[in-house]
């Protein structure tokens, strides 16, 4: 009989009035079954002032699962500390925006003419822009889409696929299409801190002339000293991006401010008329114009991916307090400076500012641009850590950059390979305007497919009308469509290159799912089931000797081959025998009480579940220790870890093509140890070998 820790059964919350008690001890107790998930907005129970989040595992129902269902709705100087920290790590890449995007929109090989006429329709595209798809869509509706509290594609995937996104059955479809947003995500987070970085830095050149030879290695210097910082953490610069960020925001509000008073018509741009006028009048010239349009909201994904980290109410306060409003005033300021200079289309976001202020302005846009680079480069860290926890990508170095904060983490080969891209990117491109051509294809693809998984969820998880989901989904759809079809002209141009590494990543983790899978088939095929093992050992027990021996291995009902390979060639058996296996589930982070399990199988022998989030990162041995208070004690000292290590070799069996099989093998023998992705003291660990043929 399997065991459970005691603090599974958490007694009933004070804040709830008799009744309430009485039915939390009911449901508790699992006698329930329609409560469905937690990411269920339906399963909560009101009780007076309290809420609390109910969900089930298995055929148990605990409270909240996360601490975010327990806390409090954030107000007040809380509120405001967490919006002003919401600034710098949610919007730094939708407020780096201005430096580009309309100047993009009316780049000359769009053959826009820099009309009043134009101005207004270019701006009342970028009003409703914001207010659609970031203000609506992304902030009223996707943003409700959480995985205990957790955003991003990968969040939403899990959410949306019946069966789970670890899983081959259920909807194949869902898993490759989440897969592949994940992945392209990769491309922008190349993209965006070379793009962003040189934006800023060609504000120089419109200061003096002199500047123009030197932008290009200025802007390798900042992206190098960027990423060589990043072992460091971002625990000391984190407390200054909020208010270094505000200070942007303000920036760009004042500069716009400044403008639109010289020049108020511009404001009519907010009337959507002329978003149709511009179409009638323009016609195709206008559907490509939607392409650089698309560039002031870069930004929706990176904001959905960040919930976690604050929750949604700063997000939403940060956005309407704050970022909406200066980025409107700024756009409209730009459009403003157009309405009296047309020739300042080469520039207008340094063009705004008068003469004395332009050096100031670049050293706040660079420090911005870095900021925003910053959040995308952790971004890139934490998907994947995300990504190897799924089994989606193979185990890599991982080190913790600080002692409180777990999220803040370090992986080597990610930070130099996207150091290699994007000094790659701007020695190949050039310029910023020649980077925005490559920019927009991955992040509107993503958005695509996030409106796709969010009508599943919408659908089949919260069982909204069938009606509403197909209208509210539908009509978010066509909006990221038609910024999807402008951008898909970009290809040519550079579109090609996120949608490159988008493909490259995509295959990486289909083929290390796919032999990871193989592999399992190829082990599995001989295994000796652990009853039967039981079974034969008992008449004959083999000599014991003192210790623990932890057997690590993923599938709880077969005989580790290590445990088989070491009674078979040392002929021992420890006084106890732990079967270990670490499960990952597929919400961000595992509830305490939900950590570890204990069988007791019977002449010393155990079986131990250790279950981990795909945010978090195993300790095995820490996971050990807490299994003190279900009757299982482990000393370091007394224990070693026996783990099974397969020399992979590419053969013709059915199951992977040769190319794929060769991929695999050479990702297994690069990947990180099984000792140190599960923090096994290495002079305790034991490692058996055996050759599989794939």
């Amino acid at each position: 009989m399997r065991r459970r820790h005691p603090d599974f059964w958490v007694p009933p919350p004070r804040c709830l009035t008799p009744q309430g008690r009485r039915r939390f001890t009911e449901e508790r107790e699992g006698e329930l079954d329609g409560l469905g998930d937690v990411t269920n907005p339906d399963t909560i129970l009101m009780s007076g002032r309290c809420s609390l989040g109910l969900y089930r595992c298995g055929s148990r129902i605990h409270l909240g699962g996360d601490q975010h269902l327990m806390s409090e709705t954030p107000k007040g100087r809380y509120l405001a500390g967490l919006s002003l920290a919401a600034l710098g790590i949610v919007y730094g890449d939708i407020g780096t925006s201005p430096l580009y995007a309309v100047r993009e929109s009316f780049h000359p090989t769009h053959g826009l003419a820099v009309t009043p006429a134009n101005i207004l329709g270019v701006l009342s595209l970028i009003f409703w822009s914001l207010v659609l798809v970031i203000s609506v869509k992304y902030l009223g509706f996707i943003l409700r889409a959480d995985n205990r509290g957790e955003g991003g594609i990968l969040a939403l995937a899990a959410l949306a696929t019946p069966m789970g996104i670890k899983q081959t059955g259920g909807r194949p479809w869902l898993i490759a299409l989440g897969l592949f947003g994940t992945a392209l995500l990769y491309g922008d987070g190349a993209i965006t801190p070379a793009v962003s970085v040189l934006s800023a830095v060609e504000g120089l050149e419109v200061a003096t002339p002199f500047f123009e030879p030197y932008i290009v290695p200025i802007t390798i210097v900042i992206l190098v000293l960027l990423f060589m910082q990043q072992r460091r953490g971002t625990a000391g610069i984190g407390k200054v991006f909020g208010p270094v960020t505000l200070l942007w925001f303000l920036t760009l509000a004042a500069l716009g401010v400044w403008r639109i008073l010289q020049e108020p018509a511009v404001l009519a741009a907010a009337a959507p008329h002329h978003a149709v006028r511009f179409f009638l009048g323009n016609g195709w010239r206008a559907f490509v114009v939607l392409g650089s349009v698309f560039l002031v909201v870069t930004g929706g994904e990176a904001l959905y991916a960040d919930m976690g980290h604050f929750g949604r109410r700063p997000i939403r306060v940060a956005w309407f307090a704050v970022v909406l409003p200066a980025l409107l005033l700024n756009y409209f300021g730009q459009g403003a400076l157009l309405m009296q200079h047309p020739e300042a289309v080469e520039n207008p976001f340094y063009r705004m500012a008068p003469a004395w202020a332009l050096y100031p302005v670049v050293g706040i846009a660079t420090a911005a641009t870095v900021i925003a680079s910053q959040a995308l480069i952790s971004g890139a860290y934490s998907l994947t850590m995300h990504a190897v926890q799924l089994g989606y990508l193979p185990r890599v170095r991982i080190e913790h950059t600080s002692a409180r904060e777990r999220g803040q983490i370090y992986i080597p080969g990610v930070n130099w390979l996207l150091m290699l891209a994007c000094i790659g990117l701007v020695l190949g491109f050039g310029s910023s305007s020649n980077l925005a051509a490559a920019y927009g294809v991955a992040v509107t693809t993503t958005m695509v497919i996030t409106t796709i998984l969010f009508f599943v969820v919408a659908r089949e998880r919260w069982r909204w009308n069938p009606a509403l989901v197909a209208a509210v989904s539908g009509f978010f759809l066509f909006i990221d469509l038609a910024f999807w079809g402008a951008n898909l002209l970009k290809i040519p141009a550079g579109g090609w290159f996120p949608l490159l590494v988008g493909a490259l990543i995509f295959g990486v983790m289909t083929t290390w799912r796919r032999g990871r899978q193989v592999l399992a088939e190829r082990i599995g095929g001989g295994l000796l089931p652990i009853d039967l093992f039981l079974q034969e050992i008992s008449p004959t027990d083999p000599r014991r000797v003192r210790g623990t021996a932890v057997f690590m291995y993923g599938n709880p009902d077969a005989t580790p081959p290590a445990l088989l390979h070491n009674l078979k060639h040392n002929q021992v058996l420890h006084e106890r025998v732990v079967f270990l296996i670490v499960e990952t589930a597929e919400v961000p982070q595992m509830a305490p009480e939900e950590r570890a399990s204990v069988e007791d199988l019977g002449r010393g022998f155990y079986r131990v579940y250790l279950r981990y989030g795909f945010m978090e990162e195993p300790n095995v041995p820490e996971g050990l220790m807490s299994l003190q208070p279900l009757g299982l004690e482990f000393k370091h000292l007394e224990t070693t870890y026996f783990l099974g290590r397969e020399t992979l070799i590419p053969s013709r069996k059915p199951g992977m093509s040769s190319w794929r099989g060769t991929t695999f093998a050479i990702m297994a023998r690069n990947a990180r140890t099984a000792s140190s992705f599960f923090r096994l003291p290495p002079n305790r660990v034991v490692e058996l070998g055996a050759q599989i043929e794939l």
